[in-house]
């Protein structure tokens, strides 16, 4: 592979080339997929930083941040909401602790912050300075919007974008939780030559599958826009919460986010899951997200650990290989 560094951060120079890992638990090669338009390329699982400063400690977040790297992880995505901040602050020090900037590439989200609400000029300016400084860095290669501001014209939002891609803080750009029709006003204001939006993150799972398909696939084929699913194990019930039942007196919110999924259908596609994975000597979750990264126009899903030994279950995912057969039946099972 031949590899490109510039201003500290990493290039790849064409998509399929793949990076080898030597970590503790083997040697593995990962993919590298695009991003969008952009020259953005990644291994297909992102470590999603939602955990860090919230259910993990320090300790634990620099642990498992650790293992990410050494595995030939590639994409740490966050949000300058996520434990008000404390995530990009435990992802920043560990990155200047490490020296691990050349090595990683960051997204994060603003919109959602409460020092810098919403998608004003004024916001995304200022929620990217901060962003910035929590993740001791100078640039953010992957800026998203946290969400679609009803308030704010996306001509005045995509506007200050542009002015960070000029200063040299953004690279490219990607949207949250945004609309079919959010999306496309988007679109037609980027003809114009502000910044285009590369990447879509939306919750996509074999237990959540209607936002994303139909229209939504179509879209993004046409827009030439990548598919950033999160969730993608259903908040853990596709693997470590599926024991969770709905009734249960839970006051985690993970927990509860996992237990709401517990019900007839749900069952049916563990039952396939379990048979899929007992096939490839894996666990469900590598199966479940190995289902996701195989849907059109999917080139990383965030997915948030708790361990060192978690991570290292989702990252086999990238080399579960499933057949026409399984695709069609995990299709069939969670229709």
């Amino acid at each position: 592979m031949r590899q490109l560094v510039g201003h500290r951060r990493p290039y790849v120079d064409n998509e399929g080339t793949t990076v080898t890992a030597s970590a503790s638990h083997g040697t593995v090669a990962r993919p590298l997929r695009r991003i969008g338009t952009s020259d953005l390329y990644v291994p297909p699982i992102a470590l999603g930083g939602a955990v860090f400063g919230w259910t993990l400690a320090r300790a634990q977040s620099v642990e498992v941040l650790d293992r990410f790297l050494e595995s030939g992880g590639g994409l740490i995505d966050t949000a300058s909401s996520y434990a008000s901040g404390m995530s990009e602050h435990t992802i920043g020090s560990w990155i200047r602790e490490r020296g691990a900037r050349e090595r990683v590439l960051l997204a994060t989200k603003v919109g959602r912050h409460a020092d810098a609400p919403g998608l004003s000029p004024k916001s995304i300016r200022e929620g990217v300075d901060a962003s910035l400084q929590r993740l001791q860095t100078d640039v953010i290669d992957l800026l998203y919007f946290h969400a679609e501001d009803p308030t704010i014209p996306i001509e005045e939002s995509l506007t200050a974008v542009s002015e960070l891609v000029e200063a040299g803080k953004v690279r490219a750009l990607g949207a949250s939780n945004f609309s079919l029709s959010g999306l496309i006003a988007a679109r037609i204001a980027a003809s114009g030559g502000l910044p285009r939006i590369d990447a879509v993150a939306w919750e996509y799972s074999l237990l959540r599958r209607d936002v994303v398909e139909g229209d939504a696939v179509e879209l993004l084929g046409d827009h030439e826009t990548s598919l950033m699913p999160y969730f993608a194990l259903a908040h853990g019930y596709l693997g470590v919460h599926r024991v969770i039942k709905p009734d249960s007196a839970v006051q985690d919110t993970r927990l509860r986010r996992a237990a709401a999924h517990s019900n007839r259908h749900s069952h049916a596609v563990l039952k396939m899951l379990d048979d899929i994975a007992l096939s490839h000597e894996t666990d469900v979750s590598a199966v479940a997200l190995a289902w996701v990264l195989s849907r059109p126009h999917t080139a990383a899903t965030a997915v948030g650990v708790e361990s060192p030994e978690q991570l290292d279950g989702v990252m086999t995912s990238i080399n579960v290989n499933l057949t026409h057969h399984e695709l069609a039946e995990l299709d069939r099972v969670s229709a």
